[in-house]
């Protein structure tokens, strides 16, 4: 009889420890966690501004913006956003290579905490040199 009653104890324990935990309010906020660059031309470098919201009741610190490779760079600012700020990432991606592509931009804030933004779109090849000259044209110009 004890045992059971010390089992029932510890469970309604345990129950109590449960119930008084509270969910942790996100303090971040992405209106916008990728994007799409759509057909760009090779060599032609591209941007997007992707905005961050602070939500929580404190200030909130970017420690890091990483990109998942050296063909995508991000800019932030290292100051930080106080309690219902905004700022925002600038990515930029140099298209140099042709073809699709994926990339992935990591935000650590808040001393441990991470968040992911994605780029994607299509580089298309852009012709070694330039369209000859139309020579019907000169038609019109007489």
């Amino acid at each position: 009889m004890k045992k059971i009653l010390f089992i029932l104890s510890a469970l309604c324990w345990s129950a109590f420890a449960i119930a008084q935990e509270t969910p942790a309010i996100e303090s971040i906020k992405l209106p916008e966690t990728s994007f799409d660059f759509g057909k760009i031309p090779q060599g032609k470098p591209v941007t997007h501004s992707f905005i961050i919201e602070n939500k929580g009741k404190d200030s909130l610190v970017l420690n890091n913006v990483q990109a998942s490779c050296g063909c995508t760079t991000p800019e932030w600012s290292k100051t930080p956003i106080p309690p219902g700020g905004k700022t925002s990432i600038k990515v930029g991606y140099n298209a140099a290579a042709e073809g699709s592509f994926e990339k992935s931009i990591t935000i650590y804030y808040n001393g441990g905490q991470t968040k992911q933004l994605i780029i994607k779109g299509l580089v298309w090849k852009t012709p070694d040199q330039s369209a000859p000259s139309n020579e019907a044209l000169q038609i019109f110009k007489q």
